[in-house]
């Protein structure tokens, strides 16, 4: 395969035998081969994980197809202390594609964009700090554009009233 570049997700809220989430992360992106890393952003924790996350996203070209750059994520996964146990849980490191220059993908588990990018901004901050212009294969739209959309949406108040 010719080489291709990839936007992926950092994410991290445990230490690991490199130190804080956020040098995680760094050593992370070294490990992925990341050409560019975001600014690294701590950012709440959604669900039941507990303490707040650091996050970042990152650059990446080769010649690995998406399954192939995903097994070699997850194996750094493994490699940094991530164990596999709860959705939503603390974790040493955290890496996901996020979006592919080729455009979409979909082939077992792995869906390319990633189906909740555009309703993150710990994961829409970053991406469009890194890459603004890169536009989303499915709604057309750049990463600034999606990242303004989420942030000017008002969250739907429901009370006892509205049913």
């Amino acid at each position: 395969m010719a080489k291709t570049s990839y936007a992926v997700a950092l994410g991290s809220n445990r230490r690991s035998r490199h130190g804080s989430p956020e040098a995680t992360l760094r050593a992370a992106a070294d490990a992925i081969g990341a050409e560019r890393l975001s600014a690294v952003r701590a950012t709440p924790a959604l669900g039941p994980a507990g303490r707040s996350f650091a996050n970042a996203a990152a650059i990446v070209t080769t010649d690995l197809s998406p399954p192939e750059l995903l097994s070699k994520l997850k194996g750094i996964e493994r490699a940094f202390g991530r164990r596999r146990g709860r959705s939503w849980g603390a974790r040493v490191l955290d890496l996901d594609i996020l979006l592919w220059s080729e455009g979409c993908w979909k082939e077992g588990d792995l869906l390319i964009p990633h189906p909740h990018m555009r309703d993150r901004r710990f994961v829409l901050d970053p991406l469009a700090e890194l890459a603004p212009d890169w536009r989303d294969p499915i709604l057309g739209l750049s990463m600034r554009q999606l990242r303004w959309r989420l942030r000017a949406a008002k969250p739907i108040r429901r009370d006892a009233s509205s049913g």
